[in-house]
């Protein structure tokens, strides 16, 4: 595999957005980030999506850099979606999750209007690779308002800086009400740093993915 250079070039202030006057754009990307206790949460999302959900979804969970590589096919056992460990230079898909592997952050960037995967080795950012903060931050500079943000239970603040850029780029924040969380203090981070778009208990999350990726926004 060929990996991209330094994470911060990718997420750069340079980076681009979609046209601001496509007509009828839904959201066309959900960006999950979690934690400790981040494997049950998602478990949770995914089984509770419903058939037909094509938005494809990409996830930043901490793992361990020697982390079980069954994860994938864990999720696939719950889930109507096929679940994959994100590979470089891969185009996203619809009706798809991709997880970022163990001990390598996931970037996203947009060419032609397709969402492409990228891959980096860099250095851990607040001790963490994956970073959620990684991962929101390109996938805000690609898709601008057509990202949701989701920020799950999760010991620690990795979230909240990308949650910023998010909102900063039109995008929508959802978290996990932290009073559901099995560690809060990554919810209540992303809460205290930014006026997030809903905060729900986890079991509400599915349903309200599925009602705003239905609605068309006119954009002008």
């Amino acid at each position: 595999m060929k990996w991209v250079g330094s994470w911060q070039l990718a997420v750069g202030s340079g980076g681009s957005l979609p046209t601001a006057n496509r007509q009828l754009s839904t959201h066309e990307l959900v960006a999950i980030g979690c934690s400790l206790g981040g494997m049950h949460a998602l478990q949770i999302i995914l089984s509770h999506l419903p058939k037909g959900f094509c938005v494809p979804i990409v996830v930043a969970q901490h793992r361990h850099k020697n982390s079980n590589e069954g994860l994938p096919a864990y999720f696939r056992r719950s889930t109507q979606f096929n679940v994959v460990d994100a590979e470089d230079k891969q185009w996203i898909k619809p009706s798809h999750v991709y997880l970022a592997p163990a001990d390598y952050h996931l970037l996203i960037e947009r060419t032609d209007d397709r969402g492409e995967l990228h891959l980096s080795c860099d250095e851990a950012v607040r001790h963490s690779r994956p970073s959620i903060d990684v991962l929101f931050e390109s996938a805000a500079d690609a898709y601008g308002p057509q990202l949701i943000g989701v920020v799950l239970t999760g010991s620690n603040e990795d979230g909240a800086r990308g949650a910023r850029r998010i909102k900063d780029l039109g995008g929508m924040v959802i978290v996990q009400d932290p009073l559901t969380a099995e560690a809060p203090e990554m919810p209540s981070a992303v809460i205290a740093t930014v006026k997030v778009d809903r905060v729900l208990p986890l079991e509400g999350i599915a349903s309200y993915l599925a009602d705003v990726c239905r609605t068309a926004v006119a954009r002008t």
